[in-house]
């Protein structure tokens, strides 16, 4: 009986965001499984999957197609898993490594997402929902939700020039609505929601005189964390994106390696630099709204947003301890979890089966990785950039090199209901 692991050749995306040649993580784990990396290019993604924009292929003579293979084999999935999601992955698997500030946005819900794939194809691709989870590899910085109302009311005093884009009959109510004892939970979601659409529908010659007072107005050699961020938003978007001004509604999450955030539907945020192991239900739902040429759709985005707020460190998850070296990083939804192990030189560590299908990365170091099946055991080497898909029920041991090894291993559960 064979072992149901298959090595795969994965795809890398080239964005302008991107970090270019061998300074992207993208890259070098991208020429580390073979592909040829142009030094002048920015690699920005590495894409580990069945999407058909940049489909992973089973490292065999036939460069057999993982959703081939996925597909033609219901026990890799599982049957439960393979009749949920039809014989697919119900997940994409990337590394990103981000130079510039990706767009504000934020995904929409299955509802939405069906609607606006029903009136808007153009725009929108498909109907499913699209969280996201983000994983640090290095230091990593992300807009990820609104920042607490104290705050904004904090910005609204220290930069005035977002008070003259909103108004000042707006940003009163919004302040006089926050600091009301007494006003619901509702009322103050519907105070942030009128200040963040005046800000998003202002008048792009207001959005573009606002951010020249400020800009010019900002001390360079302040020590003040946003002002830095603010100046840097308009080197790389000048001309008065009104994005940059956002920056002042949404929490900034600095992120060490290991860290990670969850994007749910509905939820504002935009990546801002780094390298990030991330994790998505299949989809290409995006609405965007700041900080981008692509298509903005401001009055979707603000009417989608759930307005809820709180604390940038309110926005990181918290894994959960596998075994003695490793976390598993299980947001709240079905399509995927992620498991990630990091080995010291010559330690070792089991995973125990899971019932439905994974993608494993090794994103450092080296070694070895034995998986088993009934009379059969089989060694495969793990090697920065190697990338495995492992079919279901199939136990691993991991066994690292001198050097550790770190590994990430996206997969899905069956779901009962």
């Amino acid at each position: 009986m064979s072992l149901p692991i298959y090595r795969l050749t994965c795809q890398t995306q080239s964005y302008d965001w991107g970090k270019v040649g061998l300074e992207s993580k993208v890259a070098t784990l991208a020429s580390n499984s073979g592909v040829e990396i142009d030094t002048s290019k920015p690699y920005a993604e590495l894409w580990m999957g069945t999407h058909p924009n940049a489909p992973s292929l089973v490292m065999d003579d036939n460069h057999t197609p993982l959703k081939s293979l996925i597909h033609n084999d219901p026990k890799l999935s599982s049957e439960p898993v393979y009749k949920q999601y039809n014989g697919d992955l119900p997940f994409l698997f990337k590394v990103l490594s981000i130079r510039k500030a990706l767009s504000i946005q934020a995904h929409p819900d299955k509802t939405l997402g069906a609607n606006l794939f029903e009136n808007f194809p153009e725009n929108y691709k498909d109907a499913n929902h699209k969280p996201e989870m983000a994983i640090a590899l290095t230091p990593f910085e992300a807009f990820c939700g609104f920042r607490p109302l104290e705050e904004i009311i904090h910005h609204f005093q220290r930069y005035p020039e977002l008070a003259t884009l909103i108004g000042d009959q707006t940003s009163q109510s919004f302040i006089a609505t926050a600091e009301d004892p007494n006003a619901s939970e509702d009322k103050k979601k519907q105070a942030l929601k009128s200040v963040f659409g005046s800000l998003m529908n202002a008048k792009q010659e207001d959005v573009t005189e606002q951010i020249a007072h400020l800009i010019s107005r900002l001390d360079a050699s302040s020590d003040e964390p946003i002002d830095k961020l603010i100046l840097r938003l308009d080197q790389q978007y000048p001309g008065g994106d009104v994005g940059l001004m956002s920056s002042l509604f949404l929490n900034y999450v600095v992120m060490s390696p290991g860290e990670a955030i969850f994007l749910g539907a509905n939820e504002p945020h935009a990546y801002l630099s780094g390298d990030c192991v991330e994790c998505m239900a299949a989809s290409d739902n995006v609405v965007r709204a700041g900080l981008t040429p692509k298509f903005k759709d401001v009055k979707v985005l603000v009417d989608m947003l759930t307005y809820r707020y709180g604390s940038a460190e309110s926005q990181k998850m918290n894994p959960v301890p596998y075994g003695a070296h490793s976390h598993v990083y299980d947001p709240p939804i079905e399509e995927f979890t992620v498991l990630q192990t990091t080995l010291k030189a010559d330690d070792q560590e089991k995973h125990l089966p899971i019932q439905g299908p994974s993608i494993l990365i090794v994103t450092a170091g080296s070694g070895e990785m034995t998986g088993e099946a009934i009379k059969t055991e089989s060694s495969f080497t793990l090697g920065e950039g190697y990338v495995y898909f492992i079919g279901a029920d199939c136990p691993l041991n991991i066994h690292a090199g001198k050097d550790g090894v770190t590994t990430y291993r996206a997969y899905t559960l069956p779901t009962f209901h």
